[in-house]
């Protein structure tokens, strides 16, 4: 299984190893799936905990190293102008980005994902919060 992290998980997992977003980090790195990522949210996942957790930066990196995710290229600017009508100007890359990498899920915190189920639908993403995904792992386990 291919799950698109946003960065939003993927710092929350770090900042707080026990909430839903840690629990996902663990079960990739137990080998349970293979997550997703763009460029630009492994950037903007650096920056963030560069400026908010930089206690955390040996962690991620450990992370980086130990467990590489799979790295997908940043949506063309033509895909993101398209995605920017369904979606607010800045997470149209990250839409996009995930639209191209044709993950089995979308797993985000991010509310401009998530309180639109249209998104979904036009985009054919299964989009899911850290804790519905972590519910779908424990089923299958």
């Amino acid at each position: 299984m291919r799950v698109f992290l946003d960065s939003n998980v993927i710092f929350s997992g770090l900042h707080s190893p026990d909430g839903a977003p840690g629990r996902i980090l663990e079960r990739f790195i137990e080998g349970d799936f293979v997550a997703v990522i763009s460029q630009q949210v492994l950037g903007e996942l650096v920056r963030t905990i560069k400026e908010k957790l930089p206690a955390a930066l040996p962690a991620l990196r450990s992370l980086l190293l130990s467990v590489p995710p799979e790295v997908c290229k940043d949506a063309v600017p033509d895909d993101i102008a398209r995605w920017a009508r369904a979606i607010n100007e800045e997470d149209a890359p990250i839409l996009a980005a995930a639209v191209a990498a044709e993950p089995d899920y979308l797993v985000t915190g991010d509310a401009h994902f998530l309180s639109s189920p249209g998104i979904a639908k036009k985009s054919g993403l299964r989009i899911l919060t850290p804790a519905q995904f972590l519910q779908l792992l424990e089923k299958e386990d």
